[in-house]
């Protein structure tokens, strides 16, 4: 068995090396693969993405970057494509095809069939001198010097590369269509992340019957029952119907600590003037972060500058936003 230094000394090498080949992208990125997104701006149809073995692996994951971006893609396994799945190719569609070697029987076999076709082939290929090169309309440099693996076999720098590559299409093409958090939020609805994105205060305000709110003038008996009853450990304080202070908990704990006599107190005398607020419209994450981030229970919730409910922090942490 290899020590633990030995064992620290071969991860740390492994992505050494791979770090490296990414690395090597970057002077890659010339006119042609600005071509290569204008060209896929510009088409009707949609990507498909091709591979076999460890690429087709690497297909799948650009396929699902691609689509939860806003870009139209399907994967083909160029294994099932002589099987009937090359039906997924239709008129306008790009085909990026994904290899190593560029020269598989695979590939040989569906390529002249694909440019019969009349759609436009983009290889990703490590052999810049390979069939699917000579054959293809535009070439993505994805060669490295060598695996990660110590016999140079194992597929390790070589996907690492095709990934990265992957995600700067995603990206360039994401950026160039003006693509944001609002678009993103649609096509990730469920889970943390798509809470996160869409998710917002007003969401989560009470009923109004749960709205906690006391006058200015209103007695410290009655701040008391209003901040039992609404159970968000707070209140709003309104002059009429204009929010002017907040009374938490904390406040009356503090009142009762420093005061003996309490009974001709008002809401005035102990709030909180000038409270934090935020716009219906925020984000709940946006919210949580700052709560956490000022070590506050509760935020006021305002549409145009009106008092309109209050959020507490445990209804945020709930969501499971975290």
């Amino acid at each position: 068995m290899k020590s633990s230094t030995e064992i620290k000394n071969i991860a740390q090498e492994c992505i050494k090396i791979e770090i490296d080949a990414v690395y090597q992208l970057i002077d890659r990125i010339d006119n042609d693969f600005v071509k290569i997104i204008q060209t896929i701006l510009m088409s009707n149809g949609k990507i498909v993405v091709a591979g076999i073995g460890k690429s087709a692996n690497i297909a799948k994951k650009i396929v699902a970057t691609f689509n939860s971006t806003g870009q139209r893609s399907v994967f083909l396994h160029l294994a099932e494509a002589v099987h009937g799945d090359l039906g997924n190719i239709q008129k306008d569609d790009i085909v990026i095809c994904i290899s190593k070697s560029g020269n598989t029987k695979e590939i040989k076999s569906l390529i002249p069939i694909i440019k019969e076709m009349g759609n436009l082939i983009i290889a990703m290929t490590g052999n810049l001198n390979s069939y699917i090169s000579k054959q293809s309309d535009f070439i993505l440099d994805v060669s490295v010097k060598k695996e990660a693996c110590p016999n140079d076999l194992a597929p390790t720098s070589s996907s690492t590369v095709q990934l990265v590559m992957g995600d700067a299409i995603a990206i360039c093409l994401l950026t160039s269509k003006g693509f944001n958090k609002e678009d993103f939020a649609r096509f990730h609805p469920g889970g943390t992340l798509g809470k996160r994105l869409s998710l917002r205060l007003i969401d989560l305000l009470p009923d109004e019957k749960f709205k906690p709110k006391v006058q200015i003038t209103d007695s410290i008996d009655k701040v008391i029952i209003e901040i039992s009853n609404k159970r968000l450990g707070a209140t709003a304080v309104l002059d009429h119907n204009n929010l002017i202070g907040i009374i938490t908990d904390g406040d009356l704990r503090r009142m009762l600590e420093n005061q003996n006599n309490i009974s001709q107190m008002k809401a005035s005398d102990i709030m909180s003037k000038k409270p934090i607020t935020m716009d219906f419209n925020t984000l709940a994450y946006d919210a949580l972060n700052y709560m956490q981030e000022n070590s506050i229970s509760q935020i006021v919730v305002v549409k145009k500058d009106k008092y309109i409910g209050m959020v507490h922090l445990h209804d945020i942490v709930k969501e499971e936003l975290l």
